[in-house]
């Protein structure tokens, strides 16, 4: 996994008013905590910060007001419900070699057997634990050829190397339904039953 280097200024200035002067001017309010040391208020900026998130558990390599360095992962992101801005990021601290839990995204490939099946996402993404320098961006599953009734378990699932599952192995992941028919309601006969018997 790569590494999004962004700077970021240390912030004094708390409150809504502080944080909406942040967002006007393109930055965003975010907290970094993490290793027993007390949370940091900084200011990211904005688009870098969007950028960076659009891969998911992305490694950021903060260099907080051009003194420090440090490595995080994002634990916590608010988003305006209507515009979709970034309102808040909440950052946890990372060392190199250590091993963190974080959720990596299921993505499929195939197609399911013919018969109008449906595949359900039971989890849409999958509790790993892993170095924080290696984190997997996603992980891919083949549903080729599956049929009602079939499931995918967290212990089906390849993960890369080094990575481990953080649930249950026998957690279901995936699985396949049946197309529900629309049916008459118990006790009620169709028009072509009730044609047939007058």
């Amino acid at each position: 996994m790569s590494e999004v280097k962004i700077s970021a200024a240390t912030r004094t200035e708390f409150g809504k008013g502080a944080a909406r002067r942040i967002r006007r001017e393109d930055n965003v309010p975010g907290v970094l905590y993490g290793h027993g040391s007390d949370p940091l208020h900084l200011t990211l900026p904005g688009h870098d910060l969007l950028m960076a998130l659009r891969t998911p558990n992305v490694l950021i390599a903060l260099d907080i007001d051009g003194k420090t360095n440090e490595l995080a992962i994002p634990k916590s992101v608010q988003r305006d419900p209507l515009k979709g801005f970034l309102e808040h990021v909440d950052l946890l601290l990372v060392k190199r070699g250590e091993k963190v839990t974080v959720e990596v995204p299921v993505h499929t490939e195939g197609e399911l057997a013919p018969g109008g099946y449906l595949l359900e996402h039971v989890l849409n993404a999958l509790p790993v634990e892993a170095e924080a320098t290696h984190i997997p961006e996603a992980v891919t599953v083949s549903v080729e050829g599956l049929e009602a009734g079939a499931s995918i378990l967290a212990k089906d699932i390849t993960l890369p190397k080094g990575t481990t599952l953080a649930v249950d192995e026998d957690a279901v992941v995936l699985q396949v339904l049946a197309a529900q028919a629309e049916e008459a309601p118990e006790g009620e006969e169709t028009v072509e039953e009730e044609a047939a018997e007058a």
